[in-house]
């Protein structure tokens, strides 16, 4: 049971013990969960800080690491490790669009840049600084700034993201990302689905490998998904015999909210609006700020509706 003993679990069905403060799950959603699969006991996190990584682990066991080598696209987080595995449940590179890092925030056609397809010299989201902090405990949390600049250039945009990450259960790790992006000079993004929070899962986990994407409505696969606007969607597959899965959620607050989501059988989604633009463009005055935020679940065992949905009612009501 993943370290999880039948006792400890026999404890979370019949009555959870307590709420811990920074657990982001209420004591009675997990209880109401499968109890073959979940236990309330929150897992111990640490964050280390390397020259160009920023390595989280649960426990003892590597969760994610955060790359930003001046040498990268954009930042993005790979691995994102399965709770059950130990394998990634993303891929760092894969066919037909290895440009698809993991899990990532980027952009292409911004004032004629590409902040998304391979190729420096045609943009760059560059990290400038990263600040632990919290580096252990029930959550880490990290911070940085972040430029988009093509070589030789001023620079069009500058973000300012905000990393908080914890595993309220053995089967459970979360990850929110909060991001708020400033226009330096007048910015035009044009009609793109190449735009945003994405992820991109191992292709053991696709749909084309039989696999499950499903939104917030119960739609399925990419015929039923694919442009239409939804809180959550959630992607899970079966490897060596484990299911595990990544659903994204997208936070009420977000401007577009709902946004459509562009998703694809091979493994890619994405909740976006830049693909369905009013106008086919979207203009940010120089000083113009955009927030936007969202949580990534990695989940081990295989998720029902309500309980995904039940997760995203905590947290649309976080404040």
């Amino acid at each position: 049971m993943n370290g999880v003993d039948h006792m400890d679990a026999e404890r979370v069905c019949e009555k959870p013990k307590r709420m811990r403060s920074g657990n982001w799950l209420a004591a009675a959603v997990i209880a109401g969960m499968s109890c073959e699969l979940w236990a309330a006991e929150p897992v111990s996190l640490r964050a280390v800080r390397g020259e160009h990584e920023v390595r989280i682990y649960a426990g003892e066991s590597l969760f994610t690491t955060y790359q930003f080598a001046p040498t990268q696209k954009y930042p993005y987080f790979w691995p994102v490790n399965g709770p059950l595995t130990g394998q990634s449940v993303t891929t760092e590179s894969s066919e037909p669009y290895p440009h698809h890092h993991s899990l990532f925030f980027g952009c292409d056609r911004v004032n004629g840049g590409n902040y998304w397809q391979e190729g420096n010299e045609r943009g760059q989201i560059l990290s400038q600084e990263i600040e632990l902090l919290v580096d252990s405990g029930e959550k880490v949390e990290f911070s940085g700034d972040c430029v988009w600049q093509q070589p030789g250039q001023a620079p069009v945009l500058r973000d300012a993201r905000r990393i908080s990450i914890s595993a309220p259960s053995t089967l459970l790790r979360l990850i929110d990302f909060d991001i708020t992006l400033e226009a330096l000079t007048p910015v035009r993004i044009e009609k793109t689905n190449h735009s945003l929070f994405s992820a991109r899962v191992v292709p053991e986990l696709s749909v084309q490998a039989g696999g499950t994407l499903v939104n917030a409505e119960g739609k399925r696969g990419e015929p039923e998904t694919f442009g239409v606007p939804s809180p959550w969607c959630d992607y899970s597959g079966t490897r060596d015999g484990k299911v595990e899965g990544l659903a994204i959620f997208q936070h009420p607050a977000n401007r577009w909210y709902p946004a459509p989501w562009f998703t694809r059988d091979y493994g890619f989604f994405s909740p976006t609006p830049m693909y369905w633009l009013e106008g086919d463009h979207l203009d940010l005055e120089q000083g113009e700020r955009l927030r936007l935020r969202y949580r990534v679940v990695v989940h081990g065992g295989a998720l029902e509706h309500e309980e995904i949905a039940t997760l995203f009612r905590e947290y649309a009501a976080m404040p």
